[in-house]
C-alpha cells in the first residue's frame, strides 16, 4: 500500500498544464506569495470541460492562521460585473428589457449631468464604461466601506457628476454606472441584485457555495480576511465593500465555484444539466467589442485589439480571443481569464491587493498553453514591483519632507479661522475640518471611515493623512481664499500614484457652507 501511494504521488506530480508541471506550478505559486507578500491564494484551471487544477496556498487570514484552500470564499470584486451583464441578458431573453432601452424607461428619475445624455443613455451604455464618466468617478459614494449613501442616493447623485469625456467616445472604467444597472435589474425583476444572481445564475450553473454579497456569506467560516500593506508589510484589514455596490463587485465565491462558472461560459453558457443560461444572440452581445481602447504597438501577446464587451474585457492573445476581467477591493484582488477556442479557463483569487501576483500566475499558465517558453514572469513582475514601490515611496517621502519643512515657517502658515468649517460637495456630501488641540482634522459625513489629520504643506494647502493607513491614499487639500483671506472652496488630489482610482478625490469640488 505504501509503495502504491508513492507511485501515485510520483505520477500525480508529473501532470502538466500546457508545458507546466504541477509541481512547478505549486512552487511558482508559493514563490509568488513570498515575492509579493500575499498571505493566501487559490488557483483553478479548467481545460476541455474539466477542472484539472484546484488548490489553495498560504493562509486565508494572518489573524486566525487558518489555511487557504479551494473552498475558501473570496470577494471576487469586479469579476461580479460579468454576472450583472448575464443577468441583463437573461431579462432580455425573457423580453423584459432590451439593451438599447433608455435607462429612464425603468428608472424615471435617473439623470446625468447633460440633459441630452439623460434622455439617451441606454442600458448598454451603463455597462460598457462609455457614458462619459471618468475612471472611478463617483466611487467615493460607496468606497471605502461603511458609507451612509443608499443605492437610491447614488442613482440620484449621478446627475451631479460632470463627465470627463463626450458621450460614447471613450472607455473609462466606472463602477457607479454598474450600480445603476443593478437597480434596473431590481426594478424589472422585483428581486434584489443579490437574490437575482443567486436564483437565476448561481443555482442553475451549480455554484453551490457562492453568495451575491458579503453580508449573505457572514455565517460561512471558511472565508478570507482581507490584507493590505502597511509600512511595507501585509496586515489584516476590514472587508471593504458596501452593499450598495454589489452589482459592481459584491459576489463572494471560491475556486471550485468560479471553475464551474468558467466551464459554463466555455461551454457556450450551458449549465451542467444541459440548459442554456442565455441565448446565442445574447452571448454574441456579451462577448462582442462594444467600446475599443488603445493597445501598445509592442506587447507580450501581440495583441491587436482591446476593449470592453458587456461585463468583460476582450482582446486577442497570440491570435486567440481572450475574455478576461480582474477585481480589486482594499485587501483582495482576483483575475478571471477565458480563451474559448482553447477551452481554457484560469482563475486566481487572492487575499492581498497585488495585481502583479495574479498576473504572474495567469501569464505563466497561459503561456504554457500558447506554446511560449517560460518567460519568468515572477522575476519580471517582482522587479517591476520594486521599481514602482521605490517611485511611490519617493513621492510620499518628498511630500512629507516638504510638510515637515513648512511647519517651521510659522509666519507663513494659514490661521485656523481661515479654513476651519464645513464644506460640501454636491454628490459626496459634507466634509468637516476642525481643530483638536494643536492638530487639524478632516472627517467625511457620508464616509465615516474617511477621516484623518491635516498637516500644513503650504500657505494654502495641507496633506490629509488618513487614520486608516491601509488606504495608502494620503492626499493634498488645496484651499481657494477670497479677498479677505477666508477659504471659500477646496480641491483634493493624491500625493502618490499608488492611490487606487476609487479614491476619486480629484472629482470633488468642495464649497464652504
Amino acid at each position: 500500500m505504501k509503495h502504491n501511494l508513492s507511485l501515485f504521488i510520483i505520477l500525480f506530480s508529473m501532470i502538466t498544464f500546457g508545458q507546466v508541471e504541477e509541481k512547478k506550478l505549486d512552487e511558482l505559486i508559493q514563490n509568488t506569495l513570498k515575492t509579493f507578500d500575499v498571505p493566501g491564494m487559490s488557483v483553478g484551471i479548467v481545460k476541455d470541460g474539466k477542472l484539472i487544477y484546484s488548490k489553495g496556498f498560504g493562509l486565508r487570514s494572518l489573524t486566525t492562521k487558518q489555511p487557504m484552500d479551494e473552498n475558501t470564499l473570496v470577494g471576487i470584486a469586479s469579476n461580479s460585473k460579468g454576472f450583472t451583464c448575464t443577468a441583463l441578458a437573461i431579462l432580455a431573453d425573457e423580453g423584459k428589457l432590451n439593451w438599447e432601452d433608455k435607462v429612464s424607461k425603468y428608472i424615471p428619475e435617473f439623470q446625468m449631468h447633460d440633459p441630452y445624455v439623460s434622455q439617451n443613455v441606454t442600458i448598454k451604455d451603463l455597462v460598457t464604461h462609455r457614458a462619459g464618466l471618468g475612471l472611478g468617478q463617483g466611487d467615493l459614494m460607496f468606497f471605502p466601506e461603511g458609507g451612509n449613501l443608499t443605492v437610491n442616493d447614488i442613482v440620484h447623485n449621478v446627475r451631479y457628476l460632470k463627465p470627463e469625456n463626450p458621450f460614447r467616445t471613450t472607455l473609462d472604467y466606472n463602477n457607479v454606472m454598474f450600480i445603476v444597472a443593478g437597480e434596473v435589474i431590481h426594478r424589472v425583476s422585483g428581486l434584489s441584485w443579490a437574490e437575482f444572481i443567486e436564483q437565476k445564475i448561481m443555482k442553475p450553473v451549480g455554484m453551490t457555495s457562492s453568495f451575491g454579497s458579503y453580508n449573505r456569506a457572514k455565517a460561512v467560516t471558511n472565508k478570507i480576511d482581507a490584507h493590505a500593506p502597511v509600512d511595507g508589510k501585509a496586515v489584516a484589514v476590514p472587508h471593504d465593500w458596501n452593499e450598495t455596490a454589489n452589482a459592481a463587485g459584491g459576489i463572494m465565491s471560491n475556486i471550485r465555484d468560479m471553475a464551474v462558472w468558467a466551464e459554463c461560459l466555455l461551454n457556450n453558457f450551458t449549465t451542467k444539466d444541459g440548459k442554456k443560461l442565455v441565448s446565442d444572440k445574447q452571448i454574441q452581445q456579451l462577448w462582442s467589442l462594444q467600446i475599443p481602447s488603445g493597445v501598445a504597438l509592442k506587447n507580450p501577446y501581440d495583441t491587436g485589439f482591446y476593449g470592453y464587451g458587456l461585463g468583460w474585457f476582450l482582446s486577442d492573445v497570440k491570435g486567440h480571443k481572450q475574455i478576461q476581467h480582474t477585481g480589486g477591493l482594499i485587501g483582495t484582488v482576483t483575475q478571471f481569464t477565458l480563451i474559448p477556442d482553447l477551452k481554457l479557463g484560469i482563475v486566481v483569487l487572492t487575499n492581498q491587493q497585488s495585481g502583479l501576483a495574479f498576473n504572474t500566475i495567469t501569464n505563466t499558465v497561459k503561456d504554457s498553453y500558447l506554446g511560449i517558453a517560460d518567460r519568468n514572469w515572477l522575476k519580471t513582475y517582482g522587479d517591476r514591483m520594486l521599481k514602482m514601490n521605490e517611485e511611490y515611496d519617493k513621492q510620499k517621502k518628498e511630500a512629507f519632507a516638504r510638510s515637515d519643512a513648512f511647519k517651521k515657517e510659522k509666519n507663513l502658515q494659514p490661521k485656523s479661522e481661515q479654513f476651519i468649517g464645513k464644506y460640501n460637495d454636491v454628490w459626496f456630501g459634507d466634509v468637516e475640518i476642525s481643530q483638536q488641540g494643536n492638530a487639524y482634522r478632516i472627517s467625511c459625513k457620508n464616509s465615516p471611515r474617511l477621516k484623518g489629520e491635516m498637516l500644513p504643506y503650504s500657505n494654502n494647502s495641507f496633506i490629509v493623512k488618513w487614520d486608516d493607513r491601509s488606504y495608502d491614499a494620503d492626499a493634498y487639500i488645496i484651499f481657494s481664499y477670497d479677498e479677505n483671506g477666508k477659504a471659500q472652496s477646496a480641491k483634493m488630489k493624491p500625493i502618490s500614484d499608488i492611490t487606487d482610482f476609487s479614491f476619486d478625490f480629484e472629482d470633488l469640488d468642495l464649497k464652504r457652507k
